[in-house]
C-alpha cells in the first residue's frame, strides 16, 4: 500500500482543492480522507508544502510513433502509401522505449492518446495509453480509442503532387464520404457470418464505442467533419480546432469537443496561420469541452502543464486550464471512468508538484502509474 499525506490535493472531481490524505492499494485509489493513520504495510509519502493532482492526459499525440533522437526510421507515424487505411493500428508501432516517455513522466503526464498522422483522410486506429511500461500491451486502457480522419492541407500535399486523389478538399470529403457509405452498407447488409478485415475496423465507430478523431485546423474543414459526423451519426473530436474561436458557438451548438494545439509550435502552414492561446478560453468560454494537445513531437509533451498555463494566460480560467489536462481530457477520451481525477476506486494515476503546474518554475517531485512510483526528483 501507498499512502500520500498532508498534500493540498486537487482531486478535479470539483473546482476546489482541500488537504486530504489518499491511499492506494495495488493500481487503485482505494480511500481518500482527511487523516488516514499509516501502518506498517503502508509506504507513505509526506507531501507537506506540495499539490497533489491526477495525473495529466495529452488528448492528442504520436509519442513512441514518431520517436525522440531517432532517424527516419523512428518516425512511422504516416502508412502514407494509401489514402484509406483505417485498419493500421497505433498499438503496432508505439516504442515504450522512446525516450519521450520518460520526458513524460517527469513532466507528470501519465496517460497520452496516441496515434497516425494526417497525411491520410482516414489513418487508422488511436490508442489510449499509460506513459509508464515496457511492453505496450501493459500499457493499454483503451485500443482502439479512436479512427484518426484528416482534413485539410496534409493529405492534399501528401496525395496531390503525385498525381492522386485528394488533391483537393473536395476530394478529401468525397474520399471519406464513399469509405463511411460502404462501412455503413456492410453493417446494415452483414449478419455477422461473413467478416471482413477492412470493415470490421469501422464496428466500434459505427456502434458508437469511440469517435471520429478529425484532424482539422480552418473553420471550412471544421464544419466539413462536423457534417460528415452528423451525416454518418458518428461521434466527433475536433482535433487542434486552430480557427475554433472564430466559430465557437457553432461548435458549441454541434455539441462536439475540441482537443486545441499545439499552440506552441511555430506558424509552419497557411491553415495554422490565425493559431493562438487565446483558442481553448474561448471555446470553453462558450460552452465547448476543451481538451489539450501537445501534438507531440510538434510542441514536445512535457511542455503539456505549460500550454495550459499559457492558456490560462489568454483567457482560460486557471480550473478550466487544469481540467483541459485532465478530467476534462479523460471525458473526451472516453475514458473518465478509470483516470482524469482522483477518486475512490480510480487508477492510481498522480502528479506531485512543489507548485502550481500551470507555472514555469514549477517542478514534479512525484509521478504515480497505476499506484506505483514511476518517476521522483532526485
Amino acid at each position: 500500500m501507498l499512502l500520500i499525506q498532508n498534500g493540498l490535493v486537487f482531486t478535479m472531481e470539483t473546482n476546489e482543492e482541500r488537504y486530504v490524505d489518499l491511499l492506494i492499494d495495488k493500481e487503485k485509489i482505494i480511500r481518500i480522507a482527511e487523516k488516514i493513520i499509516p501502518t506498517e504495510r503502508m509506504r507513505v509519502i509526506d507531501a507537506f508544502g506540495l499539490r497533489v493532482y491526477p495525473g495529466f492526459i495529452d488528448a492528442h499525440s504520436h509519442i513512441g510513433i514518431a520517436e525522440d533522437k531517432k532517424t527516419s526510421q523512428g518516425d512511422v507515424s504516416n502508412e502514407g502509401t494509401n489514402p484509406i487505411t483505417p485498419c493500421v493500428r497505433a498499438i503496432d508501432a508505439i516504442n515504450p522505449m522512446d525516450s519521450a516517455f520518460h520526458n513524460a513522466l517527469a513532466s507528470g503526464i501519465t496517460s497520452v492518446m496516441v496515434g497516425p498522422g494526417s497525411a491520410n483522410p482516414i489513418g487508422g486506429q488511436f490508442a489510449f495509453v499509460k506513459t509508464h511500461g515496457r511492453r505496450i500491451d501493459d500499457m493499454i486502457v483503451m485500443a482502439p480509442a479512436a479512427i484518426k480522419f484528416a482534413f485539410g492541407e496534409n493529405p492534399m500535399t501528401n496525395y496531390g503532387p503525385n498525381g492522386n486523389m485528394p488533391s483537393t478538399r473536395m476530394g478529401i470529403a468525397s474520399l471519406i464520404r464513399e469509405e463511411l457509405t460502404l462501412a455503413m452498407q456492410y453493417f446494415q447488409s452483414n449478419n455477422g457470418s461473413q467478416k471482413t478485415f477492412t470493415m470490421e475496423c469501422y464496428r466500434d465507430l459505427f456502434e458508437g464505442r469511440i469517435p471520429m478523431k478529425a484532424h482539422v485546423h480552418r473553420t471550412d474543414d471544421i464544419f466539413t467533419a462536423i457534417r460528415i459526423a452528423n451525416e454518418f451519426g458518428l461521434g466527433l473530436t475536433l482535433d487542434h480546432c486552430t480557427e475554433g474561436h472564430l466559430i465557437a458557438d457553432a461548435i458549441a451548438e454541434s455539441g462536439y469537443p475540441a482537443i486545441v494545439g499545439p499552440s506552441l509550435a511555430s506558424r509552419s502552414k497557411d491553415e495554422v496561420s490565425l493559431s493562438d492561446f487565446k483558442t481553448p478560453g474561448v471555446l470553453q468560454n462558450a460552452g465547448v469541452l476543451v481538451a489539450l494537445t501537445t501534438d507531440h513531437p510538434v510542441s514536445r509533451i512535457q511542455y503539456l502543464p505549460l500550454c495550459a498555463g499559457l492558456a490560462v494566460k489568454e483567457g482560460m480560467s486557471e480550473w478550466g486550464g487544469l481540467r483541459a489536462i485532465t478530467i476534462d481530457a479523460a471525458r473526451i477520451c472516453r475514458v473518465d471512468q478509470r483516470v482524469g481525477s482522483l477518486k475512490e476506486g480510480k487508477d492510481a494515476d498522480i502528479a506531485i508538484y512543489d507548485g502550481n503546474p500551470l507555472e514555469i518554475a514549477s517542478s514534479v517531485k512525484y509521478t504515480i502509474v497505476n499506484g506505483e512510483i514511476a518517476w521522483q526528483a532526485k
